[in-house]
């Protein structure tokens, strides 16, 4: 694949790179994709510093190749960004004003800054305090979305107003969606849901059979599952919220060995270690769910997803 401004920024192989889905992106996912050329990312949400070093230490025994790692603005913690900075090639934020204290912090570690924003007024902010690279995040996507237009009319904004590579999100699901988003500007793409099918992701049983039965129309914008995170819309299967509304109890179920509870409504998706009502909580699904048709390895899918590219 030849070297494009996101690829030789960032010293992968190919312009893609996974989402850092919080719960669900482990460090085996992100070495995986990592080493299959492309960007593989770790989700931090508010995990403490001590946490972030396990994870990156996890990731490393795995793979020597360049890797990110995603913090959520709300709960991020800056000692926990000091630890990454110096270990990961990406510092990525999300979901909350551009922070030029924070850009700075990354950036004295060593590590490329990006910002995924969902407005031509967010891109600005974010390119005024020095980050290296921006993700426009359309509200297609999985997750917890930031803005509210369709990502073909965002990236044409942001891409007017960025002097930095620009990474297109979204509804991104196939190589056709790979190509067409190169085509239209973007450096590279940045594809989340297909993620959640890949083997060394951390979803639960009855999650992934869900998204492999969903096609486009089965997802919804809402902010059902507020509990710690109020007032932040989020892309979920349409079955989950309505399963949550209908579920009295406080708390839906556990996670892990002996059992961390788990709030109804809560923003965790259910992972492999979940037990209780797991079709009642957050099951993150962006519209190019229908392409989640089975559980393949993640360098299965970085290849699929870059085969319509030219060498």
């Amino acid at each position: 694949m030849s070297t494009n401004e996101f690829t030789a920024l960032v010293s992968c192989r190919y312009p893609l790179q996974q989402a850092g889905m919080g719960g669900s992106a482990t460090p085996e996912l992100a070495a995986a994709v990592s080493e299959a050329g492309a960007l593989g990312m770790l989700g931090a949400g508010g995990i403490p510093a001590d946490a972030v070093a396990d994870l990156l230490n996890r990731a490393g025994a795995l793979t020597s190749a360049p890797i990110g790692i995603n913090f959520l603005m709300p709960f991020v913690d800056p000692a926990s960004v000091e630890v990454a900075a110096e270990r990961v090639r990406v510092v990525e934020f999300f979901y909350g004003e551009p922070d030029a204290g924070l850009v700075e912090r990354a950036h004295r570690g060593g590590a490329v800054v990006s910002w995924q924003v969902g407005s031509r007024r967010e891109a600005q902010a974010a390119v005024a305090v020095g980050v290296d690279l921006l993700v426009a995040q359309g509200v297609e996507a999985g997750g917890h979305v930031r803005g509210e237009v369709g990502l073909v009319a965002l990236l044409d904004e942001v891409l007017e107003v960025a002097d930095v590579p620009v990474l297109a999100a979204g509804g991104i699901a196939s190589a056709e969606a790979v190509a067409g988003v190169l085509a239209a500007g973007a450096a590279g793409a940045r594809v989340g849901t297909r993620f959640l099918a890949a083997a060394e992701a951390n979803i639960h049983p009855a999650y992934l059979e869900a998204l492999v039965a969903a096609g486009p129309e089965d997802t919804v914008l809402t902010t059902t599952f507020s509990v710690f995170w109020p007032d932040a819309p989020h892309r979920v299967l349409r079955s989950c919220v309505e399963a949550a509304e209908s579920l009295a109890d406080p708390v839906a179920g556990y996670e892990g060995d002996p059992g961390r509870p788990i709030p109804t409504r809560s923003p965790s998706p259910p992972g492999r270690a979940t037990t209780g009502q797991v079709a009642a909580m957050a099951l993150y699904a962006g519209q190019s769910v229908g392409r989640v048709r089975r559980v393949e390895p993640a360098a299965a899918i970085v290849r699929e997803l870059v085969s319509k590219l030219s060498d």
